[in-house]
């Protein structure tokens, strides 16, 4: 919150060394800023590491316009960041630290290696190279009276002056690994609107037999489709202790989420064999059974999986209409529409992403907050959110290097 200063000692603060952070570090110091980095944790980057787990998804390789559409009600807000620092951009930079990209078969863009760790040991050469220093276990609590920066440390509270300030705390999920909201009651306290952090790409919880759960807990629903209302998705589900989670689920958790705080609960309905329609599917469940018993010839007519017929038997079990009673044409239209209940949301520290944080009518088009002159924010601090497929990323890569860009103009104002 310092005014700009002539003394080009006094560093410019980041706070947060996720991608959002890091990625600001990197645009004040190629502007020519002294840029420090300060993080909580012992080290950087450490939930950029775990979304490298199953193979960083960088972005997305659909057009711009397509891309920019998943950000909903925050793509205008976004459009300009994300276009300044494009899938494309995003791409290129990857390859210049020796990290090349390349378009899985479902548009969505990895680097070669499909790992997170080569790509951040690169980045923090970098940034090493261009003077950015670290300073980690600190812990931001906010502003003394003269405007310093306040950080809780192992040896105590610590003031340290900045000439500009970056704030890239990132939301609520997976705390953990550094992102635990704690910025936002001291924003708050300084009059800033942030609207309430909710889970996004996230599970559901379902009131799942013993009996069910005693055989198919773990268990993937692949090449499934999820649809609720007007909206469907494709890809796997995952049975849980306490629920429903994977992709499939993922990509309809905004419209899921906000029914269940909306109603209490909210239907689901899962097609376990999307692709085969219903005349052939009907067909299929005519030919006669036999000698064979219910499971094994359900198995062999629809070509389902055990945790598939598993779901069936659980679902006929809450409506009290048995399987054996169904007709052919009542099972077909079952199978592709199995209802589920939803009656709760996993707990937000387990989601991949939040929704919410500090509302777009707080910054400027540089991502200052206008109460805070010289306080930018960036990542998933701010009110949006998107489904996985690299969107996610791309959002705290743009937003980071927007803020790094509105922090130098505002140095150099």
């Amino acid at each position: 919150m310092t005014a700009a200063s002539t003394n080009s000692q006094i560093p410019v603060a980041v706070i947060g060394a996720g991608p959002a952070g890091l990625m600001a570090a990197e645009v004040l110091a190629q502007g020519g800023a002294a840029v420090t980095v300060y993080d909580a944790m012992p080290s950087a980057g450490r939930k950029f590491l775990m979304a490298g787990r199953g193979g960083l998804n960088l972005t997305h390789s659909e057009p711009l316009s397509d891309f920019l559409a998943r950000y909903r009600g925050a793509s205008s807000h976004l459009a300009p960041a994300i276009t300044a620092f494009s899938p494309e951009a995003l791409r290129r930079w990857s390859e210049g630290l020796g990290q090349p990209t390349f378009i899985g078969s479902s548009g969505r863009v990895f680097p070669d290696s499909f790992k997170a760790s080569p790509l951040l040991r690169a980045w923090l050469r970098r940034l090493n190279s261009l003077g950015v220093k670290f300073v980690f276990r600190h812990r931001w609590t906010g502003w003394d009276v003269n405007g310093r920066l306040v950080f809780q440390t192992s040896s105590g509270q610590a003031a340290l002056d900045a000439r500009a300030t970056v704030l890239a705390l990132g939301g609520a999920s997976w705390p953990r690994l550094g992102s635990d909201a704690g910025w936002l009651e001291t924003l708050a306290g300084k009059g800033v609107m942030i609207s309430p952090l909710r889970a996004a790409n996230c599970g559901f919880t379902v009131d799942w037999s013993e009996i069910f759960l005693g055989r198919f807990e773990g268990q993937p629903l692949k090449g499934v489709a999820l649809s609720f209302g007007p909206h469907t998705s494709r890809g796997e589900a995952v049975i849980t202790r306490s629920g429903i989670e994977g992709g499939a689920v993922y990509a309809l958790s905004a419209e899921l989420r906000d029914a269940i705080i909306t109603s209490g609960d909210a239907t689901v309905r899962i097609a376990l064999r999307p692709d085969l329609d219903y005349p052939r599917l009907a067909a299929r469940l005519s030919i006669p059974k036999r000698k064979q018993s219910f499971s094994n010839w359900l198995r062999k007519a629809s070509q389902l999986s055990p945790v598939g017929i598993g779901l069936l038997q659980e679902s006929a079990k809450i409506s009290g209409v048995s399987l054996l009673s169904r007709s052919s044409a009542s099972l077909a239209e079952l199978i592709n529409a199995v209802p589920i209940k939803l009656n709760g949301i996993a707990p937000i520290a387990r989601a991949i992403s939040t929704a919410g944080g500090v509302a777009f009518s707080e910054m400027d088009p540089q991502f200052m907050i206008r109460r805070l002159p010289g306080v930018f924010a960036a990542g998933e601090m701010l009110d949006w959110e998107a489904p996985t497929g690299g969107y996610l990323l791309q959002a705290c890569f743009a937003t980071g290097a927007g803020a790094g860009r509105g922090a130098l103009q505002w140095l150099s104002g």
